[in-house]
């Protein structure tokens, strides 16, 4: 709902600041005084077009902000987080228009583009009179408002996600052919990249063998020379460490006979000689091993040769090489079986079309259902609105698809779709007997339009989700009896929304829950609008004038009450 509205400079008004309430709001006034440029301002936060013309004369610029509250508003917070913008429960939207006709657009005091200003106001107010927030005269809207009214939106998700799984499957489709058309352009390059890799056949963990084993054979001789150098040191020479270490150990046992303090170091000598001697055996054996093998080191220089130049090509790991390797295995097996996957996926598509068309077209049958419901109800609503023999008809309309993919299909004809299914819905509408029936967006505005819009509102009332309706000229050409009929509807649909009401017929004023009045007056030397709201008792005296004119009687004032139900 609108919390209050804040106008600067805009046409006669100077300043006004004016807190709406819930329920219905009522604006009255002299005529000129101003009551719908309130409205006009509005619809510059709402995204309508604005020129300089609007900007009060001698001032720079023209503001406009309003004060929404919005919790709970999915779409809104949508819009918001979509474009940056953090959600609250209250929403602040500011226009200013300057005197060169420039624009800025604000929505919590973050600049936004008059696009996205209009989005949001096409989901928080419905402006009826000379406005384009006409959301019933949006042809867009129709067939939301229809399914609203009958409860179709768990049939329409249903729709949609049965939908989406047929745009996923005909997506694996594309995909598979894309592989497959890929595949016959790359098929020799990856024979080729394939039969390399498999000649190799390279292994995880064969580099760092090779290159161990590599390090031994290039340094067979000098590893040759090195053990036999230490086996002659330790063992096979004449002072050899380890004759040396048995005299050590023999004048050891000899002393430690004399003196047992030398007892421990027999015991250290021995452990030396074993020491020496494990070392002695293992690079003897060593030795012996050592191999000289030119083949084998050529053959280990090519392979490591050919391993890292298959590692430069595929990804610079062996790792890499062989899952590469295995993709194109993958898709060569996939290849020879393109068309059996192909002709699965095709399957799938079939079943599911039948699966959507079936749900579509119990959708479309619901609706039609509903669209006869609706047009008996509002005809009726119209009669008690002054509006007789009105003819009203929802048109739904199924059109066939000429080319592009199958999405619904009935009988052999394929139609066109949308996430609410295969209905294109238009509501449809006569005022006067013998015109033919026409599209709703294409008639007239004005009072006969507004009484039409609020029939259409009191028959969809809750349902139609905008949470402010504003009827501006709803009264223009109606008698007494059927303003008492208007006036009666716009207070049982302000049960479900807030309404603000332009008017001049007491009838309607006297139904208000809160009343504003629009004053024009002089200002140092120039016509200023102001916009203030009555206490009971103006609420009253404004109710006589409209009844009796500028002269209020005790009458009028008494008939007032009476209308106003305050007399018992």
């Amino acid at each position: 709902m609108l919390r209050s509205l804040y106008v600067k400079n805009y046409a006669l008004i100077e300043e006004v600041q004016v807190e709406f309430k819930s329920g219905l709001n009522i604006i009255t006034g002299e005529t000129g005084a101003g009551k719908s440029i309130l409205i006009d301002a509005l619809g510059l936060i709402l995204g309508e077009r604005a020129s300089s013309e609007v900007v009060r004369k001698g001032a720079d610029k023209t503001v406009v902000e309003g004060i929404f509250y919005v919790g709970g508003n999915k779409k809104i917070k949508k819009i918001l987080e979509d474009n940056g913008i953090e959600f609250s429960d209250e929403l602040i939207l500011r226009r200013e228009v300057s005197a060169k006709g420039q624009s800025r657009c604000f929505a919590n005091d973050s600049p936004i583009s008059l696009a996205v200003m209009k989005e949001i106001g096409n989901h928080l107010v419905d402006l009826h009179g000379q406005h384009e927030h006409q959301s019933l005269l949006r042809v867009e809207t129709h067939i939301e408002l229809l399914d609203d009214f009958g409860g179709l939106l768990g049939m329409v998700e249903e729709f949609r996600k049965e939908i989406h799984k047929l745009e996923n499957l005909y997506k694996q489709l594309d995909e598979l052919k894309q592989k497959e058309k890929l595949l016959k352009e790359k098929k020799e390059l990856y024979e080729f990249q394939l039969k390399e890799i498999e000649t190799i056949n390279p292994q995880v963990g064969e580099i760092e063998e090779l290159e161990s084993e590599l390090r031994l054979l290039e340094n067979a001789e000098k590893l040759y020379e090195a053990t036999a150098q230490l086996y002659s040191l330790l063992y096979g020479s004449e002072k050899s460490i380890h004759d040396l270490l048995v005299v050590v150990r023999n004048q050891l046992e000899d002393l430690s006979a004399i003196d047992k303090r030398f007892q421990s170091y027999v015991e250290e000598a021995r452990s030396a000689q074993a020491i020496v001697d494990e070392i002695t055996s293992f690079i003897q054996s060593y030795n012996s091993r050592i191999e000289f093998n030119p083949e084998r080191l050529e053959f280990i220089r090519e392979r490591l040769h050919a391993l890292n130049r298959l590692k430069k090509k595929y990804g610079g790991t062996i790792e890499s090489v062989i899952e590469y390797r295995d993709k194109i295995r993958r898709e060569f097996e996939l290849a020879e079986n393109f068309e059996d996957e192909i002709t699965k996926v095709e399957k799938k598509i079939d079943e599911q079309i039948k699966i959507c068309s079936e749900v579509a077209e119990r959708l479309s049958l619901k609706r039609r259902e509903v669209a006869e419901t609706v047009s008996k109800i509002i005809v009726g609503v119209l009669a008690e609105l002054g509006i007789d023999n009105a003819q009203f008809e929802v048109k739904i309309e199924n059109r066939p698809k000429k080319e592009g993919r199958c999405y619904v299909r009935l009988g052999k004809e394929c139609y066109e779709v949308t996430s609410r299914g295969i209905d294109f819905v238009e509501f449809y509408i006569s005022t006067n007997i013998g015109e033919d029936l026409k599209p709703l967006v294409k008639v007239a505005s004005g009072g006969e339009v507004s009484r039409i819009m609020l029939a259409l509102k009191s028959v969809l009332a809750k349902s139609e989700r905008l949470p402010l309706l504003v009827f501006d000229e709803i009264d223009t050409g109606i008698s007494g009896r059927i303003a008492q009929k208007v006036g009666q509807s716009l207070k049982n649909l302000s049960r479900y929304h807030q309404i603000i009401v332009i008017t001049h017929l007491p009838q309607i004023a006297s139904l208000a829950d809160t009343h504003f009045v629009a004053e024009k007056v002089i200002q140092d030397g120039r016509a200023v609008t102001k916009i203030r709201e009555l206490e009971i008792e103006e609420r009253i005296r404004e109710i006589a004038k409209l009844m009796s004119g500028e002269e209020v009687t005790q009458a009028s004032i008494e008939s007032a009450k009476e209308l106003m139900g305050l007399k018992k």
